[in-house]
């Protein structure tokens, strides 16, 4: 279980390099490349937290946050008409710090 929390911490501090390379999150999202990225990185992360046992998202108060990074997977995967880029903005900026901050706190 600790290996899937290493990879979602893994995930997210990729996208914080993607979007410290590109001087933001804005600037990120407008290039292709940290687009896809930041996609690449958002959908791992739905995957793999959706995989943790519920005993241990229970147990840290990560229910809201495994339906929403399994929700946003399913987004970015699926939404064939394309992704509201303000959507993703908000989830980087508000709700990827936070899930950051209980994975942590869930590994001590």
């Amino acid at each position: 279980m600790y290996e899937k929390i290493d990879f979602i911490l893994e995930m997210i501090e990729n996208i914080e390099n993607i979007i410290k390379r590109h001087n933001g999150i804005v600037k990120a999202l407008e290039d292709f490349e940290g687009q896809m990225a930041i996609f690449m990185g958002l959908a791992q992360i739905g995957e793999v937290l959706n995989k943790l046992p519920n005993d241990f998202i229970i147990e840290n108060n990560l229910q809201e946050e495994k339906n929403g990074a399994y929700y946003t997977r399913n987004y970015i995967v699926h939404d064939y008409e394309g992704v509201d880029l303000l959507i993703v903005e908000r989830i980087l900026r508000y709700s990827l710090p936070e899930l950051k901050n209980k994975l942590l706190k869930a590994k001590k």
